[in-house]
């Protein structure tokens, strides 16, 4: 494109196009062959930014274009009309220059060349459209393969609210090191959260906060900061964290004083937890192998098992993962988080604790793997969690906790999660 402004636009496009043509999700589109390669970082930045933000607003922007649209038109025309929408409604960009890109955009392709007359009428329409009609509008629906799961856990209403968390993006979080969420907060100019965690709103740069450099804290979601809380490692206790990567819940054990070790399938994803163990000077030794094989000197005290998952919890920071993934992607996972926790179940010594969590919103990946497991191993109880900040309603009747992106809408949600404590008889 003629300057940057453009580039990203017509970047955006590109990866809008992955996701819902190739079933791409946009962290698989980084690389250096991916579409953003060419770019200078503010230019990914905003493609990133503009790309996810039309993801998020689809199911707006397609009501709106419905009505002026004959017939629909192909994916690649409605992701540029998607694209063009979303910045003229949402971050309330000049027209002028929206509907110039849009129309540069499809020009330069020879199959959607002839539609640029028609995108420029449309979109001239939709910058005349008043902001309450945008804003009555319904937001984008959930995938019908996770819809129809999640409203017969959570009824229609309960369905409605999460697609609404699910339109907000969500809010920063962190997780003092030394567990002081009320000095973080006044230091970082943020609020401290009842379960212990610090939330900042707007744009943040993340390591020009203060005690980054010095690694007194980590960005770790509300919700995920919970399991390894749950799971109260004690000083000198041998901890095992599964499915380590990135490293937040690492960082929580081993700043607990616990001798934890860390386990994760992926060097690359491993890098990433020595660095942030290096940044905040704690220790842990870190492991790169496959779970279901690895084998341990001794049984572990306690151990944290942040199982694969679909990663339905944290749409609200992943738009894109409803439409590149479907239900027969997910399926197999199911399988795979029992096998995991039968094989964790192995290497926890007697009396030992095991905190199971996925950051799911599917009630396979939940409640009824909680039950299931309760179900193969008798010697095992589950511990209602204990903790400070836990709202009564979160609990299910098994005594785990289902946390969903529309609890705490005041304040900007939380991810969504599943997590159960269960206790092996000594």
């Amino acid at each position: 494109m003629a300057n940057g402004f453009d580039r990203a636009r017509s970047t955006a496009v590109d990866l809008l196009n992955a996701v819902l043509l190739d079933h791409r999700l946009v962290a698989e589109l980084t690389g250096e062959d991916g579409p953003l390669a060419d770019l200078d970082p503010s230019e990914r930045a905003r493609a990133q930014r503009l790309a996810m933000t039309t993801l998020r607003y689809a199911g707006r922007a397609d009501a709106l274009l419905k009505p002026m649209l004959r017939k629909p038109p192909l994916t690649e025309v409605l992701t540029v009309l998607r694209l063009a929408v979303v910045e003229l409604m949402v971050d309330r960009a000049a027209a002028y220059g929206v509907v110039n890109a849009a129309v540069s955009i499809l020009r330069k392709d020879q199959r959607t060349q002839h539609l640029a007359g028609l995108a420029n009428a449309v979109l001239r329409k939709v910058a005349d459209t008043p902001p309450e009609t945008w804003d009555a509008l319904p937001p984008q629906r959930m995938a019908g393969w996770l819809r129809g799961r999640l409203e017969s856990l959570h009824g229609r209403a309960g369905v409605l609210s999460l697609e609404a968390a699910h339109e907000r993006a969500a809010p920063l979080d962190l997780t003092p090191k030394d567990g002081d969420a009320a000095a973080l907060a006044e230091a970082v100019g943020g609020v401290a959260l009842p379960t212990g965690s610090v939330r900042l709103t707007g744009a943040v740069q993340v390591s020009a906060l203060p005690g980054y450099a010095d690694g007194a804290w980590w960005v770790q979601d509300a919700a995920a900061a919970l399991p390894a809380r749950i799971l109260a490692a004690q000083p000198g206790e041998r901890v095992l964290d599964l499915c380590a990567a990135p490293g937040g819940k690492t960082l929580q054990l081993a700043a607990a004083g616990a001798r934890v070790t860390a386990l994760d399938i992926s060097e690359q994803r491993m890098a990433r937890v020595e660095e942030n163990l290096a940044r905040t000077e704690l220790q842990a030794r870190l492991v790169v192998a496959d779970a279901l094989e690895w084998q341990p000197d001794a049984p572990f005290d306690a151990i944290l098992l942040d199982a694969p998952c679909s990663a339905t919890g944290t749409i609200r920071r992943h738009p894109d993962l409803p439409f590149a993934k479907t239900g027969k992607d997910v399926k197999p996972l199911f399988a795979l988080q029992a096998q995991m926790i039968d094989r964790a179940l192995t290497l926890l010594a007697p009396g030992g604790r095991l905190v199971y969590c996925t950051c799911s919103l599917l009630p396979e990946e939940g409640e009824a793997q909680c039950a299931a497991v309760l179900e193969r191993h008798p010697d095992l109880d589950i511990v209602p969690a204990d903790i400070p900040g836990l709202d009564p309603e979160w609990r299910d009747a098994q005594g785990g906790l289902r946390l969903r992106p529309d609890y705490w809408p005041d304040t900007g949600g939380m991810d969504g999660f599943y997590i159960a404590m269960f206790r092996k008889s000594a």
